[in-house]
């Protein structure tokens, strides 16, 4: 049967495209993304993961580098059923309090090279075992640097410190806000994510464009709009139109790996719905993150964790469920990659006990467990953070200026806060349970 002029065309329109199933199957060993959920070689993609910032600060041949460290630190974690790690690609040399140095780059284009190398280093190591690599490209908040560094670099050195009594809640954040429509600070953070994303690997000699090790590539840390709802809404153009921007900029760059944001979710959006939605529809976002905080959002009380660690872990099963509904309306998938709770008393030393926090973690595993089985959004998790073998030698657990021990902690925390150490014998056995059962599925 001679075919109709109609049906030619469709077909050739067809044949132009990429099919949706194609779509889902993705390069080999790619994670992708179909509809609501993640793919991986033409099967679901779930995950038990980990945050673990410093894996490229431990991947250098630098006197700050322990490369023997970072196999054995992988090594448990995909020993305990690890498969995700999310990990710094970024960092500002800064003149802010407890911003980590060394530093991925300076104001100028002559980025460090010994430190892009430890990443290169930590990237080879992590798809060698199989493993997949979340990036995120700067930060929100001061700890690496992030957004008020990249501010101060455009804007006469001016700044302000998270935490300065002078300058209260929320004018950090507010002043932050700033950062998206500054063109030049926007510049210069482009600049850097051209460099990155367009890398080729010095170990491996694979561009990162092209290596499956990477699961993902995130515009921020934590990107929020502003700190009052005020100025959030007043920067929204701004900020939208940076979330847009930068994801086209990375997805032309990479057209085969995944572009998140980074946000916290409705806590990262002044509390609004329809900011965090508008943030999430660019066809160049794939999936939604959430971050749960109870101990610093006020949810738990860390003067009374026992009388208030029922209501904390009600106030979380409520926020997954919110923005699991958010990830369906939007028919993208959800990752909760950050979430985070105390030791007992709201102590640092790994001796501490972490019963509240292994009752934490069970409830965000079985919410991910339960959509799974559902055929829900919820694709993973990584908790926060992996601190493995780092101990501090601080005997106020405070991190330091030349400190080499890399905890997930960050320098602005106290080190031993919500990070998880080799010693956490039943937190771990948490997590290779959760891995087992996702297995099943």
């Amino acid at each position: 049967m001679t075919p109709s002029r109609r049906v030619v065309l469709a077909a050739a329109a067809a044949l132009s495209l990429p099919s949706r199933a194609a779509a889902s199957i993705g390069r080999p060993g790619f994670v992708t993304r179909d509809g609501m959920g993640l793919k991986i070689d033409g099967g679901p993609y779930r995950f038990v993961g980990a945050n673990a910032w410093y894996l490229a600060w431990l991947g250098t041949e630098a006197d700050f580098g322990d490369r023997a460290r970072l196999g054995r630190e992988l090594d448990t974690l995909a020993g305990d059923g690890v498969t995700n790690i999310r990990l710094a690609a970024s960092a500002e040399l800064s003149p802010l309090k407890n911003s980590v140095r060394p530093a991925f780059r300076d104001r100028g284009s002559d980025y460090n090279e010994t430190l892009l190398t430890g990443l290169d280093r930590a990237l080879a190591e992590i798809g060698r075992r199989g493993m997949k690599a979340v990036l995120y490209l700067t930060n929100f908040w001061e700890w690496s640097g992030g957004m008020m560094t990249y501010l101060s670099w455009v804007n006469g050195g001016r700044y302000l410190n998270m935490n300065d009594p002078a300058h209260p809640w929320p004018e950090f954040p507010d002043f932050v806000a700033d950062y998206y429509g500054d063109i030049e600070a926007v510049g210069l953070y482009h600049d850097y994510v051209r460099a990155v994303v367009s890398r080729t690997n010095t170990v491996t000699g694979v561009r990162y464009a092209d290596d499956p090790a990477i699961m993902a590539w995130q515009l921020a840390n934590e990107p929020r709009p502003a700190g009052s709802e005020a100025r959030a809404v007043a920067n929204l153009p701004a900020f939208h139109g940076w979330i847009a921007d930068t994801a086209r900029l990375i997805k032309s760059l990479d057209p085969h790996h995944l572009v998140s944001t980074g946000s916290e979710g409705l806590k990262g959006s002044v509390e609004r719905a329809d900011i965090l939605l508008d943030a999430h529809r660019s066809p160049d976002i794939d999936y939604l993150t959430a971050h749960i905080w109870p101990a610093n959002w006020g949810w738990l009380n860390r003067q009374d964790m026992a009388g208030t660690d029922a209501d904390a872990r009600a106030r979380t099963a409520e926020y997954i469920r919110q923005h699991i509904g958010f990830a369906r309306e939007l028919g993208k998938p959800l990752v909760i990659e950050e979430f985070g709770y105390p030791r007992d008393g709201d102590a640092y030393d790994p001796a501490t006990a972490v019963t509240l926090r292994d009752g934490f973690y069970t409830d965000i595993h079985a919410a991910v467990l339960a959509d799974g089985r559902a055929g829900g959004p919820l694709a993973g998790s990584n908790f926060w953070a992996w601190n493995g073998e780092g101990r501090t030698r601080n005997p106020d657990f405070r991190f330091r200026d030349g400190d080499r021990a890399w905890l997930g902690d960050p320098p602005h925390e106290p080190q031993g806060w919500y990070g998880v150490f080799d010693a956490d014998r039943s937190t771990r056995a948490l997590i290779r349970a959760q891995a087992a059962a996702l297995a099943s599925l």
